[in-house]
């Protein structure tokens, strides 16, 4: 499914909706250029689930943890831009910070990837000559939640 992002309240938009569904286990990949808007979408989420702060990019810090009450349901966002093999993930300890959480993973194909996980909702976003598009690629847990076919 192609989403449309003109400007920032389709972006907000979109972030609500997935915020609206997202569950402990689910992964929201986020995939793109630099500047192309994963960090936007993902800050995005964060608020939507009812962050109230500012949300920093985990590019140094590889991971940003959220926890109740500051939002709905455990979150961990995660940056895996400086990340030069997927093996390094796991010595991050990701499963440990996976555990009962859901997670937004910017550059995920430097983890390893998550595309193959049935709670796995890719997102490849573009920049377009105005705005972005979003190409959204649901795992099968996330049809029937969001109703994309």
């Amino acid at each position: 499914m192609i989403v449309e992002l003109p400007d920032e309240a389709a972006t907000q938009a979109l972030a609500a909706r997935i915020a609206a569904v997202l569950r402990p286990g689910d992964v929201v990949a986020l995939e793109g250029t630099l500047g192309a808007g994963k960090t936007t979408l993902a800050r995005a989420v964060v608020a939507a689930l009812g962050y109230a702060g500012e949300v920093p990019s985990p590019s140094f810090a590889i991971i940003e943890v959220y926890d109740p009450p500051h939002v709905r349901l455990p979150l961990v966002h995660a940056d895996f831009y400086r990340l030069d093999d997927p093996a390094e993930a796991a010595e991050l300890g990701l499963d440990d910070y996976r555990d009962g959480a859901a997670m937004i993973a910017e550059w995920p194909e430097n983890a390893g990837g998550f595309a193959q996980e049935p709670a796995c909702l890719s997102i490849r976003i573009e920049i377009l000559e105005k705005g972005r598009r979003a190409i959204v690629e649901p795992g099968r847990d996330w049809l029937e939640r969001i109703g994309w076919t």
